[in-house]
């Protein structure tokens, strides 16, 4: 789901890696669409590697998404510092309410907004004749 979708520190939005160059990554806005160099200087974060403290250890960003989704709630980017918290309560009651700040919360709605809206958050379905192809070799053998 979340794969190949990095965020870059200083630049808005999230971004998708197209491929890799001799000292750079090539990576494709999500919001705009062009593509762009992303040097190892820069802060890139996979998205599938984040994960949101706890009062009993961390859940992943996928999780977290998960739960908003199921959730059926919805919240703008423009929200106060109060209605994010509340958000958050609902969605993921178990938050570290003192490493989890409002600016944190704040851009992962936004990287869901985003997300959401590409159609990037719904799992790819396996069809179940390639499930199936292991176990055919196994029972074959």
């Amino acid at each position: 789901m979340l794969k190949g979708i990095l965020a870059i520190s200083g630049h808005p939005g999230l971004f998708k890696m197209v491929t890799e160059a001799k000292n750079s990554i090539i990576v494709e806005s999500l919001l705009t669409g062009k593509r762009m160099p992303a040097y190892s200087t820069s802060k890139i974060s996979a998205l599938a590697d984040i994960s949101v403290f706890t009062e009993t250890g961390e859940v992943q960003l996928k999780e977290l998404f998960k739960r908003i989704q199921e959730s059926r709630k919805e919240i703008s980017t423009k929200a106060t510092s109060n209605e994010f918290k509340a958000f958050f309560e609902e969605v993921i009651p178990e938050y570290d309410k003192n490493r989890v700040y409002v600016s944190d919360m704040k851009k992962i709605i936004q990287w869901y907004l985003l997300l959401n809206e590409k159609n990037l958050l719904i799992e790819p379905e396996v069809p179940e004749s390639e499930e199936e192809k292991p176990e055919q070799k196994e029972s074959e053998e």
